[in-house]
């Protein structure tokens, strides 16, 4: 399965934490920020996907995340 999100994560260094701590938690065969998108797509692929955890979870994080439709 694939979600498509739309975040706010502007810099590297958010970016790589904010994927670093989603490979730790989700068991995703891959997971990208799209940085020059100016919806800052995350992008993430793996077997079993809920959305809503994963809004959760980066919402924790401290940044905002919504499904991308």
């Amino acid at each position: 399965m694939i979600g498509i999100f739309k975040t706010n994560i502007d810099t590297l260094q958010d970016k790589n934490t904010v994927v670093a701590a989603i490979a730790r938690h989700f068991n995703t065969t891959a997971c990208t920020v799209d940085l020059e998108d100016c919806d800052k797509v995350l992008r993430i692929v793996c077997q079993q996907l809920e959305e809503q955890h994963v809004i959760t979870f980066v919402r924790g994080l401290g940044y905002q995340c919504v499904l991308l439709e």
